[in-house]
This record gives structure tokens, C-alpha cells and sequence, in this order.
């Protein structure tokens, strides 16, 4: 009688020094994991949700961090990402006084990205001999598989693919702040509901 094998889980981790190049060394980490674990329906999501969060912890720390990926093939993917600060975001669970920007702000939206397009989020402390915290979300293969872009939006994938090319290119970096903006701004206006803030 023939049986079929359990998937076996795995498990990467990445270590970043507090560099401007940590989100672009992590987005390039994962979808090298994720395109060797055979899960390309998620690379796009987890790639945009991870340089968000590497993104936050070189803005908002001023240590390292580090990246843990761990799944099973043909299941699911979390992605945590340690940082020195102990303080959780407001959008995380932590106290009122660490919310995000404004509507009109440049900076706080990302961990709103994480939270809209994750099948799961959420914040760890860590233990006082560590320090710092761990933010992560999770990404159901089945939940992406059916989807072009994490909402399922041609226009996201459009707006995204030149903040991409921009930055592949090298472009300076207003055209780059310029593109981000542009790929926030429809998201806002498109796919949040009336009066919410981020």
C-alpha cells in the first residue's frame, strides 16, 4: 500500500544590519525561497509585506533585524521580522499613542498594507535577555492562488510594477518616492472604505 508523504516544514532566517539595502537583500531572499519551495503565487504579496516590514524596522530602530521564513510545501508561509524597538505599532495591538500617519502622510501605511492583505498578522514581544519585538503575518497558498494581485486589481499590479522598474533602474529617488505614493494613494482611494484612516 502506497502512502503519500507528509509535507515537511522549513525554515530560513536572515540576517540585516541596518542598511537602506535590507528591504531590497529581503525581497530578493524570500522570492529566491518561495521560487525554490515551488510557491510562486505568493512571492508578490510576501515579497510587497515583508519590505514593509523590513522597511518599518530600519526607519523606526536603530539596530539590525532579521527576517524568519518558514512554511510547508503546498500550504501556507509566515514571515516574521525581528527589530530592536520593543514599542508594538497601535495597527499591531500596542498602545494608542504609536498609530500611523494620516491620509495625506508618506510614512505609517505599510503596516496597513500587511494587515488589508494577510491571511493572518500579528506582534510578539520578545524575551528581556533579546529585546526588541516581532511583527509577522501569514499567507495561505490556497487564498492567493486564484489572485493577479492581493486584491485582485490589474491597476495595484500596474502602479506596483513601475514603483518596481523604478527601483530596478536605479531612478532618483523623488521618482521612486513619486511611484510609492502613486501605488498608496489608489489603494486609499480605491480599496478602503469610506472614512478609514491610515
Amino acid at each position: 500500500m502506497a502512502t503519500v508523504a507528509k509535507p515537511q516544514p522549513w525554515t530560513y532566517t536572515l540576517e540585516l544590519p541596518r542598511d537602506p539595502r535590507a528591504p531590497g537583500i529581503a525581497r530578493a531572499t524570500l522570492r529566491s525561497v518561495l521560487d525554490g519551495h515551488g510557491m510562486p503565487e505568493l512571492v508578490e504579496t510576501a515579497e510587497l509585506l515583508t519590505s514593509e516590514l523590513v522597511t518599518n524596522a530600519y526607519v523606526h530602530t536603530e539596530g539590525p533585524s532579521s527576517v524568519r521564513v518558514e512554511g510547508e510545501e503546498g500550504d501556507h508561509l509566515r514571515v516574521s521580522v525581528w527589530d530592536t524597538c520593543p514599542r508594538i505599532p497601535a495597527l499591531f495591538g500596542g498602545a494608542a499613542g504609536d498609530a500611523s500617519g494620516g491620509p495625506e502622510s508618506d510614512g505609517g501605511r505599510g503596516l496597513l498594507l500587511v494587515r488589508r492583505w494577510a491571511s493572518a498578522w500579528g506582534s510578539d514581544g520578545v524575551d528581556a535577555r533579546v529585546g526588541g519585538k516581532v511583527l509577522w503575518f501569514e499567507l495561505s497558498r490556497a487564498e492567493r492562488a486564484a489572485s493577479a494581485s492581493p486584491v485582485g486589481c490589474a491597476e495595484c499590479v500596474e502602479l506596483e510594477g513601475a514603483r518596481r522598474k523604478a527601483v530596478a533602474l536605479g531612478a532618483a529617488r523623488r521618482t521612486i518616492e513619486v511611484a510609492t505614493i502613486a501605488v498608496r494613494r489608489h489603494f486609499r482611494e480605491v480599496h478602503l472604505p469610506d472614512g478609514v484612516m491610515w
